[in-house]
């Protein structure tokens, strides 16, 4: 069987216990044997506590993350080409990247999820609109000396954001960054629409030109098999429904019908249902029919680590702008590792139909949560 992806938490930059393990080893020249080593070594214990086998593609993408540690802590002053990881949902590309960056003795290393890091180069982008390179002053500020970025979850659907992704990589492999990055698609899959795709293809050439792209395969959704790992908060979620009066007073959740509250979140309120301490509630429309953002979402992750979406409709019954706002909402909730109650009237699976493009992983991720019918 092949190793099931862990539990994601937030990760840090310093690793005490690794560092310990090479100790001043590292600033040789023999130190990239020693991280190549500790990639190996890291990906074989954890797979041996959890009881799994790695699959084949799993082990070629270790062997390769090894090769490059190894250079990269070495002597060699080669430039490294990046990683691109891409497959289905639920088959282990972030337990990977995740993996590589805990291993990897080094603490010029920053790992994010593309949404998170996107939003933030617009905000700086925006507040240094008035410097000659934006784009560049904005990299300094996020980036610092880090010499390895980790991307989780990289999806390109705007042409906007296609246009400035195009900049960032240019500006990225300039400044000699690793790269990794895990996708759900191919890079001939990025950008799918028709209109735009051709316009998107000096990325996707330089990508396969400055990067290795590896395909992590297998016929499982890890995801989707009983849920194993307690530590991972948004797995200790639920999904209620119908969200009768008697599962809410059960279950201790906000009455369906209750005055709104008007909530801060940067310089525009949202209409919350629920505040209290650390807990936050809202409809579905409040959050996704309306022209919310990551950047929202983001800041709402700073303040509150219980979260309850109530009212969730039929997605396929939604405008495709509604069903992407979700899926991105989940997707920062689930990287952020909160929790969230949500409540919707139909079955889980009756209600996560829809046409947007990135669904499947948002179905996968939900179907971690326990799902809690009403009794006849």
């Amino acid at each position: 069987m092949a190793a099931r992806p862990p539990n994601r938490s937030r990760l840090t930059p310093r690793l005490p216990s690794l560092r310990s393990l090479f100790g001043k080893a590292l600033a040789s020249p023999a130190s990239g044997t020693a991280a190549g080593k500790a990639v190996h070594d890291y990906f074989r214990q954890k797979a041996h506590a959890q009881g799994y086998t790695l699959s084949h593609s799993q082990q070629r993408v270790i062997d390769c993350m090894a090769q490059h540690a190894t250079a990269l802590l070495g002597a060699s002053t080669k430039t490294l080409p990046g990683l691109y990881l891409h497959g289905a949902v639920g088959r282990g590309k972030s337990w990977l990247l995740d993996g590589f960056f805990r291993a990897i003795p080094i603490e010029q290393k920053q790992r994010m999820h593309f949404h998170e890091f996107f939003a933030r180069l617009h905000q700086g982008m925006f507040t240094h609109r008035d410097q000659p390179d934006a784009l560049a002053f904005t990299l300094d500020e996020l980036l610092s000396d880090c010499r390895v970025l980790c991307f989780d979850e990289f999806h390109v659907h705007d042409i906007g954001d296609a246009m400035l992704i195009t900049r960032l990589f240019k500006a990225l492999f300039r400044r000699g960054i690793l790269l990794l990055v895990t996708s759900n698609y191919p890079p001939e899959g990025l950008l799918p629409n028709p209109l735009y795709h051709a316009r998107f293809k000096p990325v996707i050439d330089l990508i396969h030109a400055r990067m290795q792209v590896m395909e992590v395969g297998g016929p499982h959704d890890y995801r989707s098999q009983v849920r194993t790992h307690a530590q991972q908060v948004f797995t200790q979620g639920r999904y209620v429904w119908p969200g009768s009066l008697a599962q809410r007073q059960v279950l201790n959740l906000p009455e369906r019908v209750s005055p709104p509250l008007q909530l801060a979140v940067g310089t525009r309120h949202l209409q919350a249902r629920h505040c209290e301490d650390r807990t936050i509630g809202f409809t579905f429309d409040a959050l996704c029919e309306h022209p919310t953002a990551v950047m929202d979402y983001l800041e709402l992750c700073r303040r509150f680590d219980h979260w309850i979406i109530d009212e969730l409709p039929k997605l396929a019954d939604c405008s495709i702008a509604a069903q992407q706002r979700f899926i991105n909402l989940i997707d920062v909730l689930y990287d952020q590792d909160k929790h969230l109650t949500l409540l919707g009237q139909q079955s889980l699976r009756e209600s996560l139909g829809g046409d947007a493009i990135d669904l499947a992983r948002t179905r996968s991720r939900l179907g971690q949560l326990l799902e809690v019918r009403a009794l006849a």
